[in-house]
Order: C-alpha cells, then sequence, then structure tokens
C-alpha cells in the first residue's frame, strides 16, 4: 500500500500537464454525452411503458416509477464509473504515453502504441465485465442491503478488483509480455482508485488520476522505492 500511495501522489503531479488535461476535458465530455443520452432513453422508455401498462393502476405506476429513480440513484456511481473508464480506454494511451515520456523514458522507448480500436476495445470489454460481474453478484447485494454497510462493502471489494485489473491493462497494452502486478498491489491500485469515485468532483478526475497511477505502480518496480 506504500507504493501505491506513492504512485498516487505521483499521478497527482501528473494532472495538471497539457496533454492529460486535454485527455480530461475530452473524456468528461463523451462520459457525460454518453450518461445523458442513456438516461434520456431510459426516462422516455419508462415513460412510455407506464403509459401504456394498462394493468397498472395509477397507485402501483406511481410507485414503479418511485421505485425506478432510486434505482437509477443508486446505480448512478456504478454507471458513471463504468462509462468513464470506457471512455478513458480511447485516450489511455495518450496518457500513459505523457507519464511514461516524462517519468520512465526507457519504457517509454519500448513501448508499442495502442490504436483507437484496440483502445476502444479494451473499453467495452471493461464495461462488459464491469456489468456483468455486478449482475452475477446482485443476489448477494440484495440480502446485504438490510445490513446498511454490507452492500457498499462488497460492491466496493468487487469494484477495487475489477478497477485494479482495468487500469492494469490500460498500461501492459503498450508493453507485451511484462509481468502483472502482483495481488496485493493490484487491489491497492483498485482500492484507491475506486475510493476517488466515491467523492464528489474527485470522481471526475478519479479515471485518468487512476490511469497515471497505474502507470507508476508498474513501472515503480524496476527502482527501489517503498
Amino acid at each position: 500500500m506504500t507504493r501505491a500511495v506513492h504512485a498516487l501522489l505521483l499521478a497527482l503531479g501528473d494532472l495538471p500537464r497539457r496533454p492529460v488535461l486535454g485527455v480530461l476535458a475530452k473524456s468528461l465530455a463523451l462520459t457525460l454525452l454518453v450518461l445523458l443520452a442513456a438516461g434520456a432513453a431510459i426516462f422516455f422508455a419508462v415513460r412510455w411503458a407506464l403509459a401504456h401498462w394498462r394493468w397498472l393502476g395509477e397507485v402501483e405506476a406511481g410507485m414503479a416509477g418511485l421505485a425506478l429513480i432510486l434505482l437509477l440513484i443508486a446505480g448512478s456511481w456504478l454507471a458513471f464509473r463504468g462509462v468513464a473508464i470506457a471512455v478513458v480506454g480511447l485516450f489511455a494511451d495518450a496518457i500513459v504515453a505523457d507519464v511514461e515520456g516524462r517519468h520512465y523514458p526507457a519504457a517509454a522507448a519500448r513501448a508499442v502504441p495502442v490504436g483507437v480500436t484496440k483502445g476502444l476495445r479494451l473499453g467495452l470489454v471493461s464495461f462488459a465485465r464491469l456489468v456483468a460481474v455486478n449482475l452475477v453478484a446482485l443476489p448477494f447485494y440484495i440480502p446485504l442491503l438490510f445490513t446498511a454497510v454490507g452492500a457498499p462493502l462488497l460492491a466496493f471489494a468487487i469494484n477495487s478488483a475489477l478497477l485494479g485489473r482495468d487500469l492494469e491493462t490500460m498500461v501492459l497494452a503498450r508493453h507485451p509480455g511484462r509481468p502483472r502486478l502482483d495481488r496485493g498491489g493490484r487491489w491497492a491500485l483498485g482500492a484507491l482508485s475506486t475510493a476517488a469515485f466515491l467523492v464528489p468532483v474527485v470522481n471526475l478526475l478519479a479515471p485518468i488520476a487512476g490511469a497515471a497511477m497505474a502507470v507508476h505502480m508498474i513501472h515503480l518496480r524496476d527502482r527501489k522505492t517503498p
């Protein structure tokens, strides 16, 4: 965890650079556009469904609408995290290349550029894995809702593991054959990044900071750092 915190501090220092800020602006704009489009589609689809489900009475329709609103609010964090990471996957090569060029020039010289097509594929795989794993875990989430903290803790654990893997993959795509992080390092990477997604405003920077942090986590193994 000490190395992960060191990597996080280095990643925060990389954020003000122009290439990173450019990726941040593009990724945020695209993420918000995707979320707005999805939200509008869901809203109008549900509105149409409630209007045409004649078997629902006025009270039942109102309760169904309220339940949907609560469900959307509960899933908003998961949706933002999934879409944001998928979108960042499109631009991850630019972030990784900038951080590597600044801190690890030898590694940057050996890197294999990741094209837009592969970046898009990595992002979509990441999003699909997120949805699939959380759907599988749904039967465990539901009873844990009655424990107040059980469901959030399980969600944090699952999504930390998934996010650590996704961020690591973004970097290793430029370095085929390079060893993966050990389980503890990957967990620390995912946990710190997932925690950042929980903080308002900070969560907007979380995908970019996480990608930069993954670069440092992987390359710091070649140095004698704490």
